[in-house]
């Protein structure tokens, strides 16, 4: 039966969506960019494994640009960085072969490496579950046995090499169950690759192992895409991917950014209040020690004990315990209680507006009570 027959039985929708090859080698002559941008973009929002990739997440949309256009521009530019426009005019491609190449080579290999950007260490721990079934003799095919099936690697099923033929298949519902028997593996945080800036997560030997005892615990064959969510749901992996947190321009009113993140950091006039305040602090030192010589009716033998008993008890933090403090003073116990009662009473009374002033005051009531003690000791 000739093609034209065999076309001629398929509905028109699909005949055009066959038959539909754009004017890739008159485009490419006049350098009509907006032309091939248009194809290209039909090529994106046609192609199979570019609306999958959108169903499964991993085109990201911001802004007003939909995923399709976000690729196609994407597109655009690794052809034209890689100069094929010109490769396909210097070796006369027809526009069919053009339109194959770009559908079935380049974008496939720009959407295949998304996965891998985005996801890396889950990509490459699927890759190497993906290899050891294949070819550690451990594993063998189920879905092949006895007939010549080609199917997928994903859809392909695979058990362990001991189990018969005719091993029973459960459903993955079931299988999901019972994988979670299977201990959750420790992280391997050795730093592999040519570039030593990848961790392990997990050796193959010890993978192997894993991959066993997930068979094991679903008892029976498994496909390869069920099995590698199966075997990482038992790993500790760990995707980063940055992202922005907007899109958009500040002169565009209809893209403006989804988060505005808090400046923290401290206005000019938080700055000027806050200075203003730490030298206020400061001044309470005076006013705060008058207080103190008050409360002992100025009595100085009084006022220097309190002094003391202020350096000791407050502002050391290695003087010890209030006993220890009255046997250093030759004062009873109860008299250093009566001070520290006073002392409290005063501090208690003073206002700070901030952390910043009452370590100010802090800091300059340290200064000046030690200069107190050291007058003293010299007299």
């Amino acid at each position: 039966m000739s093609e034209n027959k065999q076309q001629g039985r398929l509905p028109k929708s699909i005949q055009n969506r066959q038959i539909k090859v754009g004017k890739w080698t008159a485009s490419l002559k006049v350098s009509d960019v907006n032309q091939i941008w248009t194809e290209l973009h039909r090529i994106v929002s046609s192609h199979p494994l570019v609306r999958a990739s959108k169903r499964a997440g991993f085109l990201v949309e911001e802004g007003k640009s939909n995923a399709y256009t976000d690729m196609t521009q994407e597109l655009f530019v690794a052809l034209l960085s890689k100069e094929r426009f010109q490769h396909y005019l210097d070796t006369e491609m027809t526009d069919a072969e053009i339109e194959a190449e770009i559908s079935q080579i380049e974008l496939t290999n720009l959407l295949t490496a998304e996965p891998r950007k985005r996801y890396p260490e889950s990509n490459r721990l699927a890759r190497r579950i993906s290899t050891l079934i294949q070819t550690s003799k451990t594993f063998k095919r189920f879905d092949n046995i006895g007939i010549e099936v080609h199917r997928r690697l994903a859809d392909r099923q695979y058990g362990l090499a001991e189990w018969k033929n005719d091993k029973t298949r459960r459903n993955v519902q079931e299988m999901d169950e019972r994988v979670k028997v299977v201990s959750f593996h420790s992280r391997d945080t050795r730093m592999v690759g040519c570039t030593g800036d990848a961790q392990i997560v997990i050796s193959n030997v010890d993978l192997e192992k894993l991959i066993i005892k997930v068979f094991k615990a679903v008892d029976s064959p498994v496909d390869v895409r069920s099995l590698r969510s199966f075997v990482m749901s038992r790993l500790p992996v760990m995707d980063i991917y940055l992202v922005p947190i907007g899109s958009g321009s500040d002169d565009d009113e209809n893209n403006k950014y989804e988060y505005d993140p808090a400046d923290t950091r401290e206005t000019p006039e938080a700055n000027v209040l806050r200075r203003e305040a730490e030298v206020t602090a400061v001044g309470f030192v005076d006013d705060f020690l008058t207080n103190l010589n008050k409360s002992v009716r100025g009595k100085e033998k009084q006022y220097n004990r309190m002094i003391n008993v202020l350096w000791y008890c407050y502002l050391i933090s290695d003087s010890g315990t209030q006993l220890e403090v009255a046997e250093m003073l030759g004062v009873s116990d109860s008299l250093v209680s009566d001070y520290r009662k006073r002392i409290e009473s005063n501090l208690q009374s003073l206002s700070f507006n901030g952390v910043n002033e009452a370590r100010q005051f802090e800091k300059a009531l340290r200064l000046k009570v030690r200069d107190l003690i050291a007058v003293e000791v010299a007299a």
